[in-house]
């Protein structure tokens, strides 16, 4: 369970922001989304791989 303190004082709006920032981290949409269809474990491995790869050739060109 999310707990956001609200100060006093402090406007709705920030909290509200607090909350939904703390509910992005924890993953739950990502999952939800995820779990909607079916993916074969081939194309995830290709996806991770694809992804492993992007973020290589961002740091080669970092240095």
């Amino acid at each position: 369970m999310i707990v956001v303190p609200v100060k006093e004082g402090e406007n709705i709006e920030r909290a509200l922001k607090r909350f939904k920032r703390k509910f992005e981290k924890t993953g739950v949409i990502k999952e939800l989304r995820g779990r909607q269809a079916f993916t074969k474990p081939s194309v995830v491995r290709r996806a991770e791989i694809k992804k492993a790869i992007y973020i290589e050739q961002l740091q080669s060109k970092e240095d």
